[in-house]
């Protein structure tokens, strides 16, 4: 939070936001047998299928922006579920291709149904998830996320 008297920072509101959805979505796909992060892996999957890819983990890593090896123990998981199968890429056998399921692609749908009822209720201030402010709402925030970060050079004017 601000240490002025001026109100929360973007960051703090940022950081609030994401943890209520992600607490949301996970409450909402639990019944399904998922968690929020893996359904972000098997909604992110579901796409990518739809859009004729079979995609790495490496890919789907980079997609959802997780760290490949937390994707790698997501899917394992999700292999063990039924859910998602992992195969070794022809092209590159270091590599491991993910696919759903028929079984996955069923949970997948329903999880679809589930959370995209909930970002509706949860966008309703904003006019909920067709409304206008939600278009510019998920504009900046895609602004924000395609904008990089240089993380390598501290600011010298900090003091520790």
């Amino acid at each position: 939070m601000s240490s002025t008297n001026e109100g929360p920072t973007p960051g703090f509101l940022l950081w609030r936001l994401s943890t209520k959805w992600r607490v949301a979505v996970d409450r909402a796909v639990a019944p399904l047998g998922l968690t929020h992060a893996q359904y972000s892996l098997v909604g992110s999957l579901y796409g990518m299928q739809r859009s004729g890819l079979r995609p790495s983990q490496r890919q789907l890593a980079d997609h959802t922006g997780l760290e490949a090896l937390y994707v790698s123990k997501l899917a394992r998981a999700l292999e063990a579920a039924g859910l998602v199968e992992r195969l070794r890429d022809p092209a590159d056998t270091r590599a491991v291709q993910l696919a759903l399921t028929p079984q996955g692609q069923e949970v997948t749908r329903r999880a679809i149904g589930v959370v995209r009822q909930l970002l509706d209720q949860l966008l309703e201030p904003l006019g909920g998830l067709e409304g206008r402010r939600t278009e510019v709402f998920a504009r900046e925030l895609a602004l924000l996320l395609d904008t990089p970060l240089d993380l390598s050079s501290p600011d010298p004017s900090i003091k520790e």
